[in-house]
């Protein structure tokens, strides 16, 4: 099949009659919807409590062990002439 008869056969497609819908479909589409968005805002406020407290915990403890500071010395130098 070439690209004309390609053409020609979505053109076909496209031109028909659209085949009615059941009624009862739409109130399933409607509540299956409604469930698909309580479900990504659950998913969404989760992921949004979990940053928070990654960020939470990532802060007391920067705060806690201050990691930019240098550790003191292990070993202190001899003390002369005192």
């Amino acid at each position: 099949m070439n690209r004309p008869e390609r053409e020609a056969a979505v053109r076909r497609i496209m031109e028909r009659a659209v085949p009615p819908v059941p009624q009862e479909l739409y109130a399933d589409v409607v509540r299956r919807g409604g469930r698909t968005l309580r479900r990504r805002r659950a998913a969404r406020r989760l992921m949004w409590l979990l940053l928070f407290a990654v960020t939470v915990a990532f802060v007391v403890w920067a705060l806690t062990a201050r990691p930019w500071v240098e550790p003191p010395s292990q070993t202190t130098p001899p003390i002369r002439d005192w």
